[in-house]
C-alpha cells in the first residue's frame, strides 16, 4: 500500500482528499502545517506528497524546496490561484505536478496514480540514484548535482564521492578508497594522493573541512559521511 503525505491548512479539503485516496486504497498521512512534514516522511516512507501553496508556517514552494534536498518522491502542488507563474515556481522547485482548486475527485485521483506509474517506473534504476542533503548523485550518466547546480568533478572525484555516500555512516580507509578507485592491489601507506583528491571534493561541494556538512575526517583511520 502506498503512503500519501496530505499538508493542507484547510480541514474539509484534507478531510476531502483522504477519502478519495482512501476509496483507491492509500494510506494517508495528514499535516495541516509545515510544522512536522520532514519527520512524517522519514518516519513513515512517503510514497507521494500533495502539498497546499498557502500554509499558516511556511510556503508550499519552501516546503517542497526542502524535502528535495533528501527526497525524490513526487510532489504535487495543490493552489487556488490558476496563474502561470505559480505553476512555473512549483515545478522550479521540484515539484512535479500541481492541481488548481477547486478540483474533482477523478482529477486528484488520476494524477496521483499517474505520478506514482511515473515514480515506479523511476525507481526501476533508482538503485543508480543517490541523494544525501541536496546532492545527487547519477552513477548511470556520472552526473553530479548540489542544490540544483551541477558540478564538474573529475572522474576520480566522482568515485569516491559516490563510495563515500554509499557507505553513509560508515568510516572508509584510505587504503580501500584507493583500492575502490584505482582497482590496485599495492598501496602505498605513504601516498597522500587520497587526502589531496578530499581537498579538491570539499572546495567544489563547498564543504569546510573543519565544520563539515558532509566529508568528515576520522583521524588514522578514514573518512565518511554521516547519515
Amino acid at each position: 500500500m502506498k503512503n500519501i503525505l496530505i499538508v493542507e491548512d484547510e480541514k474539509e479539503i484534507a478531510d476531502l482528499l483522504e477519502i478519495y485516496l482512501n476509496n483507491e486504497n492509500y494510506n494517508v498521512f495528514k499535516l495541516y502545517s509545515a510544522m512536522g512534514v520532514l519527520d512524517c516522511i522519514k518516519e513513515n516512507g512517503i510514497d507521494l506528497a500533495i502539498l497546499d501553496v498557502m500554509l499558516p508556517d511556511d510556503n508550499g514552494f519552501s516546503l517542497c524546496q526542502k524535502i528535495r534536498k533528501e527526497h525524490m518522491f513526487p510532489i504535487i502542488m495543490l493552489t487556488a490561484k490558476g496563474e502561470e507563474h505559480d505553476k512555473v515556481q512549483g515545478l522550479t522547485y521540484g515539484a512535479d505536478d500541481y492541481i488548481t482548486k477547486p478540483f474533482k475527485s477523478m482529477e486528484v485521483i488520476a494524477r496521483v496514480k499517474a505520478q506514482l506509474r511515473r515514480y515506479t517506473s523511476y525507481n526501476k534504476v533508482k538503485e543508480d540514484i543517490i541523494v544525501h542533503k541536496g546532492l545527487i548523485i547519477n552513477t548511470n550518466t556520472y552526473e553530479c548535482i548540489l542544490d540544483g547546480k551541477p558540478l564538474n568533478l573529475t572522474p576520480t572525484e566522482f568515485t569516491l564521492l559516490k563510495i563515500l555516500c554509499e557507505e553513509k555512516g560508515k568510516v572508509v580507509s584510505s587504503e580501500n578508497l584507493f583500492h575502490r578507485i584505482w582497482k590496485e592491489e599495492y598501496y602505498d601507506k605513504q601516498s597522500n594522493s587520497i587526502p589531496i583528491h578530499i581537498r579538491h571534493l570539499r572546495k567544489k561541494i563547498n564543504d569546510d573541512a573543519d565544520n563539515p556538512k558532509y566529508i568528515k575526517t576520522v583521524w588514522g583511520v578514514g573518512y565518511k559521511i554521516e547519515k
